[in-house]
């Protein structure tokens, strides 16, 4: 069985560089206190690692 994880976004993209929020849509998220479940990879570890103010992680 597949590992899953849980984003959220925490923080607001306002005034965010247009780079982090790119990340932050790419990872399926556009308004704030959503939350999505993806598969637990390296790439999504990745943009998670780039952006870990602005969303919270759980694994699940």
């Amino acid at each position: 069985m597949e590992k899953k994880i849980e984003l959220k976004l925490v923080r607001s993209m306002a005034g965010t560089p247009r780079w982090m929020r790119t990340i932050v849509t790419t990872l399926g998220l556009r308004k704030m206190h959503q939350s999505r479940v993806l598969t637990d990879n390296g790439s999504i570890r990745g943009m998670v690692k780039r952006v870990p103010h602005l969303v919270s992680l759980r694994e699940i």
